[in-house]
């Protein structure tokens, strides 16, 4: 395999993201939360139905998020109209979050940040969580159950 010249590996881009970014572990990211800092969940839904969520999170998934934060954007939320912003990106285990506050700093959001380890790191470290969310089929697709005494 001959690797394109200027390319780069995803290890390469990650290190590259990380390294504009002042990382925030759990802890640290819940303090920057109380304080007023929006905490995006960009976990797809079931990603976030299956291990829960982030009482008071926002919840906008990574393939809408530039859009969502660009204050020159005709789609951004209402909080998004300004570029000092501090905004906190929440992934499964913090990887994907790297890249996306990487990607609002470039469109001018200088204090966006990640959490280190992301939901994962946040759950074990004790910090308030809703969920998950039991997922069930629609009633039309469950077989009635009969219920009957049993014999003794």
């Amino acid at each position: 395999m001959t690797v394109p010249a200027g390319s780069r590996g995803i290890d390469e881009i990650l290190a590259a993201a990380r390294a504009r970014l002042r990382r925030l572990d759990p802890e640290q990211a819940h303090v920057a939360y109380r304080r007023g800092a929006l905490l995006v969940d960009i976990r797809p839904a079931a990603q976030r139905a299956a291990y829960g969520t982030v009482p008071g999170a926002l919840a906008i998934e990574r393939n809408v998020l530039e859009w969502r934060f660009d204050p020159r954007c005709a789609a951004r939320l209402p909080q998004a109209v300004d570029y000092d912003l501090r905004v906190v990106i929440l992934c499964q285990e913090g990887y994907t979050s790297s890249l996306a506050a990487a990607a609002l700093q470039d469109l001018g959001l200088h204090r966006a940040t990640d959490v280190v380890g992301g939901f994962a790191a946040w759950s074990i470290a004790g910090l308030p969580t809703l969920g998950p969310t039991v997922l069930r089929p629609p009633a039309s697709t469950v077989a009635p159950v009969a219920v009957r005494p049993t014999p003794y």
